[in-house]
């Protein structure tokens, strides 16, 4: 079993890693490419093109000029460590055992619009880029254009290397967009989660993203190996419901008192 994520747009390059080993990017060519374009915009540039503050663009022009394609740990930080959102504080990987690390290392996939496809212990530098970016580049017009198939095809290997039969999207629909879903070579599962609210159950945003990284912990600490055993799903109240349940769709439900 396989599972990808999404990255997040806040970083936590202060708080020291829980863990000192490290991986390398394997896609760190092409970001090498893709920075070509990225350290030619100017803090406008990227205010326009990502519609965020003056001050969010003027740090992450800064991040695109200092960029330097030698990781190490004085200079950059293990992904699953270093993003810092709503996924990532459900998968709490600060909690794992090495047991954990090892595992989460082997079957999780993190989409990247700057490094492609990451490892959880790949190093990374900080940066912003988000995947559905309508960035011209060497490649194409936007983001999808320029990984096209590389993305999936690393997905394959990995997917061959684990005899995976599952690929499980824990993403969102902008970053699983750069998957090629009908090459993919195992079941695509996409678990969804639903919270009660106004009568009726709904994808509640923030809820369903901390969910999907509680998915991701759950999988982790139990090395889950098989849909059976996803079902059993029950972090934070959440519960399968076969009834809102579709074909490679399984529904977790959590209703709270209101």
């Amino acid at each position: 079993m396989l599972y990808v994520i999404s990255p997040a747009k806040n970083l936590d390059y202060e708080t020291p890693p829980v863990i000192e080993t490290y991986t390398q990017p394997e896609l760190l060519d092409d970001a090498q490419e893709l920075m070509k374009t990225c350290v030619t915009l100017t803090p406008l540039d990227l205010s326009n093109l990502m519609h965020i503050s003056d001050k969010l663009a003027g740090l992450n022009a800064a991040r695109f000029t200092q960029w330097q394609p030698n990781f190490t740990p004085d200079n950059a930080k293990q992904a699953v460590l270093a993003f810092n959102g709503d996924v990532y504080s459900g998968i709490d990987a600060e909690s794992f055992s090495q047991q954990d690390f090892d595992y989460c290392q082997t079957h999780l996939r993190i989409l990247s619009g700057l490094y492609g496809l990451l490892k959880p212990l790949d190093l990374m530098q900080p940066y912003r880029l988000e995947m559905g970016t309508k960035l011209e580049n060497s490649r194409g017009k936007n983001l999808y254009e320029f990984w096209g198939d590389i993305i999936t095809n690393k997905l394959n290997e990995q997917i061959a290397a684990t005899k995976s039969e599952m690929l499980i999207n824990l993403a969102s629909t902008e970053y699983f967009k750069s998957v090629k879903k009908n090459q993919i070579n195992a079941q695509l599962i996409t678990p969804v989660f639903k919270d009660w609210k106004n009568g009726q159950y709904k994808i509640i945003s923030f809820f369903a993203k901390k969910a999907r990284g509680l998915m991701v912990q759950y999988l982790v600490k139990n090395k889950v190996e098989s849909l059976e055993e996803l079902l059993k799903f029950d972090l934070a109240d959440y519960q399968y419901n076969a009834d809102l349940s579709k074909p490679n769709e399984p529904c977790f439900t959590r209703r709270i008192a209101d």
